[in-house]
């Protein structure tokens, strides 16, 4: 209806009154909305995803993002881990293949079973 009325609206010489600055408009709201709904929510994951991983030590229970359980046996300097898969085994892998969904929910899921064994 308002889109209508713009089309319709024409100056004395027969050509849109405001088309240029409409198309202006919608551009400009079609970028918020782009920006509100993709680029922030994802910007918002990558710095909780950073903060994870600089939050790990020695001793965490983690998840890859193949779906290697293990405890973090030592950090290294080169932004990498020493995994333990299981008691003597260790695997070298980059800290960016840590999931942070599946570890907080083996974390959680850990959690509760200790709470319900006491």
């Amino acid at each position: 209806m308002i889109y209508n009325t713009v089309l319709l609206a024409t100056s004395a010489n027969g050509q849109p009154a405001s088309g240029g600055s409409f198309q202006l408009v919608m551009m400009g709201a079609i970028i918020l909305v782009f920006w509100l709904f993709m680029i922030r929510p994802q910007a918002k994951k990558a710095k909780e995803q950073k903060k994870f991983i600089e939050g790990m030590g020695k001793g965490d229970r983690i998840v890859t993002i193949a779906g290697i359980h293990g405890t973090i046996y030592k950090v290294n300097d080169d932004n990498t881990i020493q995994l333990e898969v299981s008691p003597g085994s260790y695997i070298k892998i980059e800290k960016s293949a840590i999931s942070q969904e599946w570890t907080a929910a083996i974390n959680k899921n850990t959690a509760a079973a200790t709470t319900e064994k006491k």
